[in-house]
């Protein structure tokens, strides 16, 4: 049998995050994933990207992820929000000290990245190609047995598989769950004018559109990433669509001012959905990132609650093991609920609420939300709110994210 302090199902961008938190303060963990990470290396850039909020990049560079990264990323030096192409909207900026609101990231280089600090790490077990045949949980620790019949032991089973966890539907713990009426569609656009580090965030009632900051081509071309959510009946037209005719589309919603546009990736979709855990803890198990929660990617929050889910357990599990208290012990579970479960819940019914309230469609209701975009606009402390939101930093924030050792 195999030991170690904690036993991470999945190894995807949120529980390798954990292991290179919990592996600086030498706390061991087994991370236990099917993928083959082999098929990963070398991969060709597919269009998926991310927007890293500003304290999650903190995260990655005290934690030594970041110092693996291939390219350093494109800043988000500013957010505009608009209600489709009319004037008025409502501008983020960056705080006193000039910090970028975020930064975007092919996805492969984040998990390029993350498995190098992975692999990198002392205290870190990397089990690839292996999946748990069967999950013991009781009061003197978790036992894992994975498909090849190895027993792995440890005091706690952290569950970082994703939307469709099975673990934690073995575990019987209830979701609130829906689907929303539309897929989203991702793709890499090259454009003729500089983006300028601006993300622009443009709601139209059949979903909004949004378009992120990427760093140049090779060949000094400009480019952006694209999320555009369309309704689930039209997400075959665009689909089928060639990429000249989508990328006039495409340029046409966003009204042209990045010049002429054509597509560099090939586009996917995927359906949104909304889903919260009713409880993010059970007996020596926790319950991380998409395990956890799913939300609308209007605000692109959702890797960032993950992160901030992977910081605030490291911190509990390395003050509770100062305290000589085993990372399973019941009072540091509770305090990682307390901890996280106001929080996802508050940013999931914030950006759900969003999605329909510019879903309303109608010159009133626009006029509606272009004023009070204006309203925000202008009052300061409100304002500032938002701009937290945005890079991460408000709430009771993890070491981890403020840039400081647990």
């Amino acid at each position: 049998m195999e030991r170690a302090d904690v036993i991470i199902l999945g190894g995807g961008m949120i529980g390798l995050a954990l292991a290179a938190a919990l592996d600086g303060a030498g706390i061991r963990s087994i991370v236990v994933d099917p993928a083959d990470p082999d098929l990963r290396k070398d991969a060709a850039f597919d269009g998926r990207t991310s927007a890293v909020a500003s304290s999650s990049m903190r995260m990655l560079e005290a934690t030594g992820v970041a110092a693996h990264l291939p390219e350093p990323g494109s800043p988000i030096r500013a957010i505009r929000v608009a209600d489709g192409l009319a004037p008025g909207g409502l501008t983020f900026e960056p705080d006193e000290e000039g910090d970028a609101l975020g930064w975007m990231h092919e996805n492969r280089h984040l998990r390029a990245a993350l498995g190098a600090r992975a692999e990198a790490g002392e205290h870190v077990d990397l089990r690839w190609k292996s999946s748990a045949q069967h999950i013991d949980r009781g009061a003197a620790g978790v036992t894992v047995t994975l498909m090849d019949g190895t027993e792995l032991r440890a005091s706690l089973l952290v569950v970082a598989e994703g939307r469709n966890s099975p673990t934690r539907e073995t575990a019987g713990i209830r979701l609130a769950r829906w689907q929303y009426d539309h897929a989203a569609i991702v793709s890499t656009l090259a454009h003729e004018r500089s983006h300028e580090q601006i993300a622009y965030e443009i709601f139209y009632p059949t979903g909004p559109f949004a378009l992120l900051p990427m760093t140049d081509t090779a060949v000094s071309e400009h480019r952006s990433a694209i999320v555009w959510s369309v309704p689930n009946d039209d997400a075959h037209g665009w689909m089928s669509l060639s990429d000249q005719d989508f990328a006039a589309e495409a340029k046409a919603a966003m009204g042209g001012f990045l010049g002429e546009v054509r597509l560099l990736t090939p586009r996917s979709t995927y359906p949104l959905g909304f889903h919260h855990a009713a409880r993010i803890t059970a007996e020596r198990m926790v319950l991380v990132g998409d395990a956890a929660h799913a939300i609308h990617p209007i605000a692109g929050q959702g890797l960032n609650l993950g992160f901030r889910d992977a910081a605030a357990l490291a911190q509990v599990l390395v003050e509770g093991a100062r305290l000589g208290l085993d990372p399973g012990d019941a009072q540091l579970l509770a305090r990682y609920e307390r901890w996280r479960s106001l929080d996802t819940l508050s940013v999931a019914m914030a950006t759900d609420s969003l999605t329909r309230l510019y879903g309303i469609p109608g010159r009133t209701a626009s006029a509606v939300r272009r004023f009070g975009m204006g309203l925000v606009d202008r009052l300061g402390p409100l304002k500032d709110r938002f701009n937290a939101e945005a890079r991460g930093t408000s709430g009771d924030l993890p070491l981890l994210l403020r840039g400081m050792p647990m």
